[in-house]
């Protein structure tokens, strides 16, 4: 006998409130397993994928893809104990659990030239179904990883509605209602991409439909000219204005640097180096062994290099905390390394990097830029940073002024490499060259001690033996 339960989205960092439905790995009617990944989110800090909690068939997807969702809101329903190949009459589901209005709408519209209702109309559910919290033994199973948290967010109770064969929504009073403007998908996707509100117009179209002249005159209209169409297959037209929403990823980091570029005061302070032996010593590593499975960069060096300066000037490696009024100094380094994505900016890190082997660092150097690649780091692989580098050189640019990761008292800007003019024991050479960058917050890295910390790292870069001697 089956048994509908419904999974809420948790907490899967720490005390995240929200996340965006990043894609669907199943959809309804699809036989499911425990622990079986269902369902990619974006968090503020990552795209993580969540397991099932339990076996079943699929009943519904209650929050769609795109769409932004409270922890603790409903987001799929499994029919526990179902069985997808027994036939819909042993994995039936609820009709007003499962099939939503707007899918009705839809098909009641459907002869009208594939005609679809915009905004979509509010979902059928179930009752009880977003009312007071269940009863204990009802509660979703925990999964290992991560909790779920008790919170005050709820969802409004929607009124339950109905399509007519005309094409008329029914409301829960019973009172029928015309449905929101029609027009076909690529027609709504144009308006999308138009910013232009469909609710808006008034279409010349068959039945009252809205067509694809009607949105570019309304976008004409708008911006003052004609709009220019391309051809792809992609988009048809294009406005002279795009919006994207903020979420996820570039949302968390917007927010983060902001906080952290009016909170700490920041310096920068720059160095060039000649680092003609740092990219010899990278061409000999390249050819240990020890190094044979993994690719070795300059950047492995420097993070050596800044490793090695940290132990030397410990309050480099330090974090301020306001509310205790207390410098804490980490006796640890947890290496933070920029990487741009898809998604944005995130800095994972390498855990306790201070007592790992040159051969180790690489590895995980590795490892955490194809984890950052791939769009696959977690909240915990980017929680925790004491120090950070951002290899900036691998844009084509000599330098910048980096944002402090928050919580963080220091950021090394690592410049390209390039050939450069040098005088070499009274001579003028062409040589190896690089800017570096130190950011660090003047709350508790006096001057002294930044341009100290920057001029160790750029010794031991332009002669890698001083790094053996100090570490």
């Amino acid at each position: 006998m089956s048994d509908l339960k419904e999974f809420k989205l948790p907490d899967v960092g720490e005390g995240l409130t929200e996340a965006d439905i990043v894609r669907w790995h199943v959809k309804p009617g699809d036989q499911v397993i425990v622990n079986q990944i269902i369902v990619e989110i974006e968090t503020a800090k990552a795209v993580v994928e969540l397991p099932s909690p339990y076996e079943g068939v699929v009943a519904s997807l209650l929050v769609p893809e795109g769409q932004t969702a409270d922890v603790g809101t409903p987001i799929i329903s499994v029919n526990v104990g179902a069985d997808a190949s027994a036939g819909p009459a042993e994995a039936a589901i609820p009709p007003a659990a499962v099939i939503p209005a707007e899918a009705v709408a839809q098909r009641a519209i459907s002869e009208t030239e594939d005609l679809v209702p915009t905004p979509p109309i509010d979902v059928a559910v179930e009752p009880g179904m977003h009312g007071s919290p269940a009863p204990k033994a009802e509660r979703q199973a925990v999964l290992v990883g991560y909790g779920v948290k008790l919170g005050t967010t709820s969802r409004r109770v929607r009124k339950t509605t109905s399509a007519a064969a005309d094409g008329s929504v029914e409301s829960g009073n019973g009172v029928a209602r015309p449905t929101t403007a029609l027009a076909k998908p690529p027609v709504r996707k144009m308006a999308r991409d138009l910013g232009v509100d469909l609710g808006s117009l008034a279409g010349t179209g068959p039945n009252g439909s809205i067509t694809r002249d009607d949105v570019q005159q309304a976008a004409a209209e708008h911006t003052g000219g004609p709009v220019p169409v391309r051809t792809d297959r992609a988009v048809t037209a294009v406005a002279r204005e795009e919006r994207i929403a903020i979420r996820g990823v570039r949302k968390h980091t917007a927010a983060a640097m902001a906080a952290s570029a009016f909170t700490a005061p920041h310096v920068t302070e720059f160095l060039q180096i000649d680092i003609t032996e740092t990219m010899a010593a990278t061409a000999r590593l390249r050819t240990l062994p020890e190094f044979a499975d993994v690719k070795v960069s300059p950047l492995l060096l420097v993070a050596r290099a800044l490793i090695v300066a940290a132990a030397r000037h410990p309050m480099i490696n330090a974090s301020w905390d306001e509310a205790a009024q207390e410098i804490v100094v980490k006796h640890y380094v947890n290496l933070g390394i920029a990487a741009a994505t898809e998604r944005g900016l995130v800095v994972p890190n390498v855990k306790d990097a201070h007592a790992m082997t040159l051969p180790e660092l690489a590895r995980a150097l590795a490892q955490l830029a194809e984890t950052a690649r791939a769009g696959k780091s977690t909240p915990a692989d980017m929680s925790h940073g004491t120090i950070t580098i951002t290899n900036v050189g691998i844009f084509g640019v000599d330098t910048g002024t980096p944002i402090l990761s928050p919580g963080e008292a220091a950021i090394l800007a690592f410049g390209q490499v390039k050939d450069t003019p040098w005088v070499v024991n009274g001579q003028l050479a062409v040589r190896k060259a690089c800017t570096l960058a130190l950011s660090f917050d003047h709350r508790l890295v006096d001057g002294d001690l930044g341009s100290a910390v920057l001029r160790d790292v750029g010794a031991m870069l332009t002669d890698p033996l001083t790094m053996l001697a100090w570490s």
